[in-house]
């Protein structure tokens, strides 16, 4: 085998971010031309974890960044030093960052400032406003800046990027490596729902999932809501609740949802037991980016509790609505999903705007090209 000649850095901070760049460091370390190295900032540590064991992936360097009810500033500070010490030692050709994480914008940060090359994996999302999702169309917005490719999944993200100016050569789009991962992980379950979920196998069930920072106080208030006026309604539904273990999140949802016999609070659940609950349920109401692009490749109905997306792919193909975080909206919508089969059909069609499953191919192929 030749030996490899060029040290890539692979950068992952949260869950997200791992499963999204799992079959890109999967398909580097394939390669006999590419020492590939993976930095864990561990920015989210146990969920973090979870993903690379999944997907057989161990960090070379891991910095254990997290902090309970850590800062934006006290986090971003922390990065950039850390990441920093970690380039002066590895001496990376190229460094990869994924998607819209405090991780991803210190990470690009620090690779200016050592004029190390970034490769952004899912560039070009945009909702074009700086406070909706916050931070993270900041973070991505100024990663893209700072980086030397950019991959974006789509033929929308690349307009976002040549309307912002980016040379036309320095885009490519490769698809979205997310459904790379939900083929993979997808093709190991089967459609029953995992055991901490409690469901009959007759039952309808609703999966829930929010975590974002702008839904934080009275917005998920106000989701908590709707989704006990719903449970109440539909007695004959299990409304299966993933909490995450931010506690801005946490406590709201079990003070709010804990007494409500037919919403069941569980643990956060690994990748695959998520992909095995998205498979069994009738419709998702989310908060989630990923969970945006991968339910509607599994033919499910996705109601997204958020003002503005940057995935606006699944909204066109009608496979996907925004109802934010107002109460009213969330009732009527799944309302109509639970009552109306001619709705419900409309938007289960199976439609996957996001990929073909060989993103990180295309990916590699493009780091090979440019780097040899």
């Amino acid at each position: 085998m030749v030996k490899a000649t060029v040290r890539i850095v692979c950068v992952v901070g949260t869950r997200p971010e791992a499963i999204k760049m799992a079959p890109v460091i999967l398909a580097l370390k394939a390669t006999d031309w590419c020492d590939c190295r993976v930095l864990a900032t561990a920015q989210h540590r146990q969920i973090l974890d979870q993903v690379l064991a999944l997907f057989g992936i161990v960090p070379d360097i891991d910095l254990d960044i997290m902090r309970p009810n850590q800062s934006l500033p006290d986090l971003t500070a922390r990065l950039l030093t850390a990441v920093d010490r970690v380039l002066e030692d590895e001496r990376p050709d190229a460094v990869l960052v994924q998607g819209d994480t405090t991780t991803v914008m210190a990470t690009a940060l620090a690779c200016f400032y050592r004029r190390i090359p970034v490769g952004h994996v899912e560039a070009g999302l945009r909702t074009g406003d700086m406070a909706n999702p916050f931070p993270e169309e900041m973070n991505r917005v100024l990663a893209g800046r700072l980086s030397h490719w950019h991959f974006a999944p789509t033929e929308s993200a690349k307009k976002n990027l040549l309307a912002e100016g980016f040379a036309p050569e320095s885009i490519h789009v490769t698809g979205n490596t997310v459904i790379d991962a939900l083929l993979d992980v997808s093709g190991r379950v089967g459609p029953a729902a995992p055991v901490e979920a409690h469901v009959a196998d007759n039952a309808r069930v609703v999966l829930v999932t929010t975590h974002r920072r702008e839904n934080f106080g009275a917005p998920l208030r106000a989701i908590c809501d709707a989704i006990r006026e719903l449970a109440l309604r539909y007695r004959d539904a299990v409304f299966v609740v993933p909490v995450h273990p931010n506690p801005n999140v946490r406590e709201v949802v079990q003070a709010q949802l804990g007494a409500t016999s037919n919403v069941r609070l569980i643990s956060p659940l690994d990748y695959l037991p998520f992909v095995q609950m998205m498979k069994r349920a009738d419709v998702i109401l989310t908060d989630s980016g990923g969970v945006q692009e991968e339910a509607p490749a599994l033919g499910k109905p996705v109601l997204v509790m958020r003002a503005e997306t940057e995935r606006p792919e699944a909204v066109d193909a009608g496979v996907v609505r925004l109802v934010g975080a107002d109460r009213s909206v969330i009732v009527r919508e799944l309302s109509a999903l639970m009552d109306d089969p001619v709705v419900y059909r409309s938007m289960a069609r199976g439609v996957s705007p996001y990929g073909d499953g060989h993103a990180a191919a295309r990916i590699v192929e493009i780091l090979q090209r440019s780097l040899l």
